[in-house]
């Protein structure tokens, strides 16, 4: 490769970049940066963004073939873990030999599929990029922390961990909200203006729209629903709030009777919520808390990219939440 591997490694214009993980916000990052130099370099840079299945065999070589007028290029594959047997062999033997003016970004999600092209795309001395999903609590953290660095701006400690308790695991969500407040807010940004923002609008909004979905209110569930969305409440905090009101029913249904303060002990809640859960769970029975957990997960992935329309999948699962809340028949 015509950069060393430590050069290729600070140079988004390195020949070959492999942005490595599952994390989409990082990887679109990864490709933006690229493709931000390239055009720095010549306006006129041609982007080519493709998917495995429109990198056929013979695809690659034609598009790095030399050109007349030596335009500079970037081709950017996605999901290359699952490229064809035949296409792999292809850009192993571009990565030999990389095309001058030309930058290759390969997205690759890791793990064992796919792994002989990742391999060779280390060896060639790709410029890498780890973009991995971002599961634990203090890895969200520190990406609201690095967002307030890279935007010039100070936060307090507690500003940072509100935030992310405010907007739960969406990185794009985190990203943005760090934007407005950057946007909006002069000087240090502390946990009262998290809080002013963020905090209190998210956990008082989804969990109205939980406690009014488990109550079997469906109009007024409903009405909170389209109320947060259109304040900006991400929808997984939604979901996660109703997956908690249920479960709670579930927990509180299946145990023994007792006092507030013993069965708070044993479900891991605290004994004021014993006591509004007991309220809320009148109309259950096993059989709607399984529907209902259905229909939540359903949502969640809904929400999460498995369909293509998050507010549809929310209103769809607060229904039957409402309904299943009704299967005794009372109220």
């Amino acid at each position: 490769m015509a950069a060393s591997k430590n050069s290729a490694q600070d140079n988004p214009l390195a020949p070959v970049t492999l942005a490595v993980g599952q994390e989409d916000l990082l990887l679109d990052r990864a490709v933006q940066q690229v493709v931000a130099a390239a055009r720095e370099a010549d306006a006129d840079t041609d982007v080519r963004d493709l998917t495995p299945d429109q990198l056929q065999p013979g695809t690659l070589a034609e598009l790095t073939s030399p050109s007349l007028f030596a335009e500079r290029k970037v081709v950017v594959v996605r999901n290359a873990q699952d490229l064809s047997a035949d296409t792999v062999k292809d850009v192993k033997t571009y990565l030999g030999a990389p095309a001058e003016e030309i930058t290759l970004v390969l997205l690759h999600a890791g793990g064992a599929k796919g792994k002989g092209l990742l391999d060779a795309a280390r060896k060639a001395g790709a410029r890498e990029v780890a973009c991995p999903k971002m599961t634990k609590p203090a890895d969200r953290l520190s990406f609201v922390r690095g967002e307030f660095r890279t935007l010039g701006r100070s936060a307090t400690p507690e500003a940072c961990q509100a935030l992310v308790d405010a907007i739960g695991s969406d990185l794009r969500e985190l990203a943005s909200a760090v934007a407005q407040l950057v946007a909006d807010v002069e000087g240090t940004i502390d946990e009262a203006v998290v809080g002013r923002y963020y905090t209190g609008r998210a956990e008082a909004s989804s969990f109205t729209v939980a406690d009014r979905a488990v109550e079997g209110r469906a109009a007024e569930a409903l009405e909170a629903l389209r109320w947060s969305l259109s304040t900006g409440v991400a929808p997984v905090m939604i979901t996660s709030a109703l997956a908690q009101g249920v479960r709670a029913i579930g927990k509180l249904s299946s145990a023994r009777g007792g006092r507030p303060a013993d069965l708070a002990r044993e479900l891991g809640m605290p004994p004021w919520k014993i006591d509004r859960v007991r309220q809320q769970m009148r109309g259950w029975t096993p059989d709607g808390v399984a529907v209902a957990l259905r229909a939540v997960a359903e949502a969640d992935a809904g929400v999460k990219g498995g369909g293509d329309d998050p507010e549809y999948a929310l209103e769809k699962a607060v229904v039957t939440v409402a309904r299943a809340a009704r299967s005794r028949g009372g109220r």
